[in-house]
């Protein structure tokens, strides 16, 4: 996987990961011959959707769905298509029941990241079938660039598992709502991120500085 097109990155492409991080990687991903997850052309879907003036709330995972056809460069975010849900969006999805009792009709969470939340994971690429396969390749550097572009202003951060924990270390508490939790994947969820409630919390919070509530349930279409 080659030729990442930088072109609609916005102010994001100002990062110095893009010309002092981002040529290692393309030459190590070129060098491994397995499936690339996802297409080159989604890789940096989550910035290109969300620009840094937009961004009110991060989402942040660990790494893109490894089954082919899942990940589209959004955080837990699949195709409408994609049946069954991956199962760390379905316990996204449960939690999100118990805590304001709705939820999304389809894997698609395209809408969150046009209202603001930016869905971002700590490693952007993935070898189909390798959970953490590219864990190693310096994709956390552009996590680092981005959190700290955002610390301009006070935002929301939902931090889902280790590696977005250790991510977001230097993300103030004081100043942005910071919910960190377990993983909801099988086989962490039950470990602190059912009953997290981040859906309504991240709304009181948005609603408190003055900003509009996320609408996390319902598509344009549907709403």
């Amino acid at each position: 996987m080659t030729g990442f097109d930088l072109s609609r990155l916005g102010d994001w492409a100002h990062l110095p990961f893009f010309t002092e991080t981002l040529p290692d990687i393309e030459a190590a991903l070129a060098l491994d011959t397995r499936n690339t997850l996802p297409p080159a052309t989604l890789v940096f879907a989550a910035l290109e959707r969300t620009s840094p003036d937009a961004t009110r709330v991060v989402i942040l995972g660990q790494d893109p769905y490894p089954t082919p056809g899942h990940a589209h460069g959004l955080a837990f975010s699949a195709d409408a298509g994609v049946t069954p849900l991956p199962r760390s969006l379905g316990n996204i999805y449960k939690e999100m029941e118990a805590d304001i009792g709705t939820r999304p009709a389809n894997a698609d969470l395209r809408f969150w990241a046009d209202q603001g939340v930016l869905l971002l994971n700590t490693c952007l690429t993935v070898p189909a079938g390798d959970a953490g396969g590219h864990a190693r390749l310096g994709w956390q550097a552009l996590t680092i660039q981005v959190l700290d572009r955002l610390a301009d202003a006070p935002r929301a951060y939902l931090l889902w598992g280790a590696a977005a924990h250790k991510s977001a270390a230097d993300v103030d508490a004081d100043r942005n709502l910071k919910i960190m939790t377990a993983h909801p994947s099988p086989l962490s969820a039950r470990r602190g991120f059912f009953g997290s409630r981040p859906f309504s919390r991240t709304n009181a919070w948005l609603q408190a500085q003055g900003h509009q509530a996320i609408n996390w349930a319902n598509t344009p279409e549907t709403s």
